[in-house]
This record gives structure tokens, C-alpha cells and sequence, in this order.
């Protein structure tokens, strides 16, 4: 990894304005915690450290550079207001830097944007408005907005300022545990990654980085490979957070120059990480934060500890928290459905459930069918879904169910 500065596309963002943008945030965010994680201690072969961000102002990273970048504006832009796109994070982080200096705000999100990040934009004092479905359709809506009004857009990641912002978490990391030799931070259009590279570079240049994208929002591994940012032509994943079509060019070029290596997760992985989190480390984790924590749990080998792992954000809202926990579950192998035709008889269903809760299953619904037309007049199908300790465990119940004549299947 190469230091700040080294690169004239990082030379925009040196150590002065690094330091710079630690003192203006002093008594305005968080210095958040890096705190152990034994529980990943015996899979990686050494310590690990998760970098709190989701314990920070807004719930994400994303306060540091829009303060960064709002503070420093003049007198005549303040008075024109400011405006951005964002899925949450960035819509939060604006409203409430905005707010604290005085400036009035607009923020686009998309259609689908979670309603806790619309409610908490809206109380931090933002205008919303709603456009599109990605935050790069959120993005052109701003833009255009910016040229129309005079309103000074405030870029998610491709801005000197926002990455100068954001380089205070690898300043933190370095000063937290300067012995790390890994560090995986969760990617969308680059910002806190650059951020964190020039942040660690100034102290410890020789520190490895792993970037983690979701594999349905992958913008980076290709642009990697032309050698310049290329836009996805589809996106699709619930980490809305990282969602981002198209790398930003000044997070690209300092990204590309550090030789940061990437790895990719799906949805099912990062919502296993979200749900491990929970119950290991006790922290709620948005599945954008989560993107890092997924990729050390799925490829510990490809991590040298001691490691830090960016927790970036933890807004997330509680409905798609209950979906994720049970498709973390599900991913886990600790929850299952098991789908069974019985004779429409009185006690078979009763017999049915006996058996289950005989093999240590933990029954939490179950559903039947009569009326199914492939179904024979005198069969009824059911569906149960059913907690279970592992894999191995539901291997075990399916087949105890199949030995006892159950025609069952998992689902």
C-alpha cells in the first residue's frame, strides 16, 4: 500500500488535509471503538479487531466526510444550500453536518430507501426527495438539481474533502492497533476505502487491504481490470449501502495506485455475517457494513491477522433485520423447511410434529394445504419450518422423518 501522496491522483488528499479534517471533526464524531473479536480469533489463526462504525453519529462512517466537506464551504455556497443522493448513510450524514453548521439541505434517495433512514434524514432537518431506484439515479436527480439551484452537492465518495473525512478512520485504526497487518473495509463507490488506505499509509504503508463488494454490485474488480471506473449494467442486493453502479474517479485512482486487492459476497453470506454478529459480538450491523465480516468468515485463510475489520454502518430496518436474521439463518444450516404431504386424517399431523420435536427440532410454523389440485382427495400438504443446531442436525431429522415414512423434503 502506497502512502498518502505518493500518487498524483492522491496528492488531493495528503497528510495536511488529513490532519485537518481530525481537527474539524474533534468534538463532533465519535472515536469509535476497535474492539476484539475472539470469536474469529481460532478461525483466522490470530486477532481480530472490528472496527465500530455502526456505533458512530447516524449510525454509519459517513458523518466524516460530509462535515468535513460542508465545513470547509464558503459563506455564499452555505447560503445556497447543499444537496445529495443517497440509499441512507450519506443522507443522514449531510442532514445532520448541515444541520450543525447552519445550512439548509436536500437530499435525493431512491424509491425503495428503508423507512427508519427516511424518518431519521427527514428529523436530522433535510428535505427528501425520491427518484429512481439506485442511489446512481438518486445521483443524477442531485446533479441536475445542483446546476438548477446553485446548491452545493455534497458527493457520496468522489470528493477530496469526503475522502479526507473518511481517511480519519484508518488514522484511528493505526493508532488503535498499530500492530495490524489486514484490514477488510466494505465497498461501494470507494470512499471510505480510499479514505482508509491514505489514513493507514501516512503510519503504516506496509498494512494489506482487502476491499468487499456484494457480487450483485461488484463495480470494482472490472473497472480494476480496464483500468478505469465502467458501470454495472444491473445491481441487485439487499446491502443498499454499497450498491453503487459506478466507481468514483478520485476514490478509483487512489484505490487502483494502493493495489487493493477484492473479494466478493452474496446476499446469503453477508447475511449470515449480519446474523453471526448479532449473536457473537452483540452489535447490529446494516448488510453493507457486514460485507467485510462476510468475507473473513467465508475465506478466513485469506486474511493475516492481526486483522481490522470496518464495521461500517449499522442502519437497518428492523422488518428486513427479521428477513435477514432467518436467511442467516437459513445460510447457517440452523433453520429449515420441511415440506411433507400426509394423509388427511386426524393425529398425522400430531404424529408429524411428535417426530420432529423428537429429533430436538424446534417447530416455529407450520402451514397445510388442502385444496392443492395435485394433490390426491385424501392428502394433505404441509409445510413446517423448523429451527435446528446445524446442518449435520438437519440432515439427521430429515432423514429420521424418511426412515419413520414421511415423504418429506427440505425447502
Amino acid at each position: 500500500m502506497t502512502s498518502a501522496g505518493d500518487e498524483a491522483e492522491s496528492s488531493v488528499v495528503g497528510p495536511a488535509q488529513i490532519q485537518q479534517a481530525r481537527e474539524r471533526l474533534e468534538g463532533i464524531v465519535f472515536r469509535t471503538p476497535a474492539v476484539p473479536a475472539r470469536w474469529l480469533t481460532e478461525l483466522v489463526g490470530g486477532p481480530v479487531y472490528l472496527k465500530c462504525e455502526n456505533l458512530q453519529r447516524t449510525g454509519s462512517f459517513k458523518i466524516r466526510g460530509a462535515y468535513n466537506r460542508i465545513a470547509q464551504l464558503s459563506p455564499q455556497e452555505r447560503a445556497r444550500g447543499v444537496v445529495a443522493a443517497s440509499a441512507g448513510n450519506h443522507a443522514q450524514g449531510v442532514a445532520l453536518a448541515a444541520a450543525l453548521l447552519g445550512v439548509r439541505s436536500t437530499v435525493f434517495m431512491p424509491e425503495g430507501a428503508t423507512l427508519p433512514k427516511i424518518e431519521a434524514t427527514l428529523a436530522y432537518g433535510a428535505q427528501v426527495e425520491f427518484t429512481g431506484n439506485t442511489v446512481d439515479d438518486a445521483l443524477v436527480a442531485a446533479t441536475a438539481y445542483s446546476q438548477r439551484t446553485g446548491a452545493v452537492l455534497i458527493h457520496p465518495f468522489d470528493h477530496p474533502d469526503v475522502i479526507a473525512g473518511q481517511a480519519t478512520v484508518g488514522l484511528e485504526i493505526a493508532e488503535q492497533h498499530p500492530e495490524v497487518r489486514t484490514v477488510a473495509v466494505c465497498t461501494g463507490g470507494g470512499g471510505l476505502l480510499a479514505g482508509v488506505s491514505l489514513g493507514l499509509g501516512q503510519s503504516l504503508p506496509d498494512v494489506r487491504l482487502v476491499g468487499v463488494q456484494s457480487s450483485h454490485a461488484a463495480s470494482y474488480p472490472p473497472s480494476l481490470a480496464a483500468g478505469h471506473p465502467v458501470p454495472l449494467d444491473t445491481m441487485s442486493t439487499m446491502a443498499d449501502g454499497i450498491a453503487v453502479a459506478r466507481p468514483g474517479q478520485l476514490p478509483f485512482g487512489i484505490i487502483e495506485r494502493a493495489g487493493v486487492e477484492f473479494l466478493t459476497v452474496d446476499d446469503e453470506q453477508i447475511a449470515q455475517a449480519v446474523v453471526t454478529c448479532l449473536e457473537r459480538s452483540k452489535l447490529v450491523v446494516e448488510p453493507a457494513g457486514a460485507a467485510g465480516l462476510a468475507a473473513v468468515l467465508i475465506h478466513p485463510e485469506l486474511f493475516e491477522p492481526p486483522l481490522v475489520v470496518t464495521l461500517s454502518g449499522g442502519n437497518v430496518d428492523p422488518l428486513l433485520l427479521l428477513r435477514i436474521v432467518q436467511r442467516g439463518m437459513v445460510a447457517a444450516g440452523r433453520y429449515m423447511v420441511i415440506s411433507a404431504r400426509i394423509p388427511d386424517k386426524p393425529g398425522h399431523l400430531d404424529r408429524l410434529l411428535a417426530e420432529i420435536a423428537a429429533g430436538k427440532g424446534n417447530v416455529v410454523t407450520v402451514s397445510h394445504n388442502r385444496v392443492d389440485p395435485r394433490l390426491r382427495v385424501d392428502e394433505c400438504a404441509v409445510v413446517v419450518e423448523v429451527e435446528v443446531r446445524g446442518s449435520e442436525h438437519a440432515a439427521e431429522l430429515l432423514a429420521d422423518l424418511e426412515s419413520k415414512g414421511f415423504a418429506v423434503a427440505a425447502g
